[in-house]
């Protein structure tokens, strides 16, 4: 999110020096930037030096097992029928990847002992069921149900739950950064007043006491298929202040505020984020198309340069049979889709809709893991055939 925040203790003037309490020694900067240093960035002060590390190693990690030779075709799956239990890492499942993106859940049953920083990938952490705190180097950040959490590669956080009894992540990992969409901000980078959402909108981190403590502390790094684990001589939330444009922040899907047309609006008008790679959107409780003669389902499309995917997360979906919450559907590129047989005509008439929905639209094309070949519905890619004007 681009706007300025400050917390805490800061010098005057950056690079600079910063004494501690005792006049002698200094506190220690980190420039934390994007795009080498010419993206935004923020400055963090720390008590120790964020170098110290007094021992690496490398953990063996299971991965999940890719379909190889996956069909071209519809897909629908289940994502609740694939749990493991764990810790913000280990209770992850991949379904869908390439390159840029990783998609995955994570039903999480326990607190993790070990911080974490994924150092290659920018996370967004859908919080379907469960509430708690999230913590990192900026402070805490308390979350609740249908809350996105939004990760800058690089951050070091851990995030508890309140309880595991039913606990659900919708996650998706991204090589480049989440973004406000341009077209929803002026020049000076100000939200604009068509825009879907506005700052106060946005929650980011609350002051935290900075943890001034020695001896061996966990922290387990992600680069791409690896994790490493590293040995640190010092608590890492020992960040006295910062300040900048970089730093880990908090949206409700509840208040996006979705746009109404006269006639059918297509999917870009539920956009949330933007990445270089692929786009985010929201689907919200809206009212219908007000033409008199509008039909409020989606028309059939084939979007040749897309594939398109939907986390279903609550209510009754217009276009959809046997969706149920948690469910996945998948469109590729290079084949048509839209409303199943029927649906068009029930949408006719219909006033309004009471769904919740994220939409992930890849500019690459996605990998299957087995974990969809093993929670898909069987016949999805046939659900077209009769009971329609054939």
């Amino acid at each position: 999110m681009s706007f300025y925040v400050k917390l805490g203790k800061v010098p005057p003037k950056r690079h600079t020096t910063f004494y501690k309490s005792d006049g002698k020694s200094l506190y220690r900067e980190e420039l934390f930037s994007t795009i080498g240093f010419s993206g935004i960035y923020s400055n963090k002060y720390h008590i120790y030096m964020p170098t110290q590390v007094e021992q690496i190693s490398e953990l063996d990690k299971t991965e999940d097992k890719m379909w190889e030779n996956s069909p071209l075709q519809y897909y629908h799956f289940f994502t609740d029928k694939k749990q493991s239990k764990g810790d913000i890492l280990s209770s992850r499942n991949e379904f869908l990847k390439n390159s840029h993106c990783i998609l995955s859940t994570a039903h999480i049953t326990e607190d993790a002992d070990f911080f974490y920083r994924n150092s290659h990938m920018h996370e967004l952490l859908f919080v379907h069921h469960g509430k708690g705190e999230f913590l990192s180097e900026y402070g805490s950040l308390i979350f609740k149900e249908w809350d996105f959490i939004i990760v800058p590669k690089g951050t070091t956080y851990k995030i508890n739950f309140e309880n595991y009894e039913n606990v659900k992540l919708f996650i998706v990992e991204s090589d480049t950064p989440f973004d406000i969409p341009k077209l929803f901000r002026n020049e000076y980078g100000q939200l604009t007043e068509d825009a879907p959402y506005y700052e106060r909108d946005f929650r980011v981190p609350e002051y935290t006491q900075p943890v001034d403590e020695k001896g061996d502390f966990k922290l387990l790094l992600k680069v791409s298929n690896r994790i490493f684990n590293y040995k640190l001589t010092h608590h890492p939330f020992d960040v006295v202040g910062w300040d900048g444009y970089l730093y880990p922040y908090i949206f409700n899907i509840k208040d996006y505020a979705p746009r109404v047309g006269q006639l059918h609006l297509p999917p870009p008008v539920h956009l949330f984020l933007t990445t270089q790679h692929f786009v985010v959107c929201t689907f919200c409780p809206r009212l219908f198309d007000f033409h008199h003669e509008a039909i409020p389902a989606p028309y059939f499309h084939s979007n040749c340069d897309s594939d398109e995917v939907l986390y279903y997360v609550h209510g009754d979906f217009m276009s959809r049979k046997g969706i149920k919450e948690g469910s996945i559907t998948l469109h590729p590129m290079g084949i048509p889709h839209g409303p199943q047989p029927g649906k068009t005509e029930e949408s006719v008439g219909k006033k309004s809709t009471d769904e919740y929905a994220i939409m992930i639209d890849t500019f690459a094309s996605l990998q299957l893991t087995t974990n969809v070949k093993d929670t898909m519905v069987d016949d999805y890619s046939q659900s077209w055939l009769g009971n329609g004007n054939d």
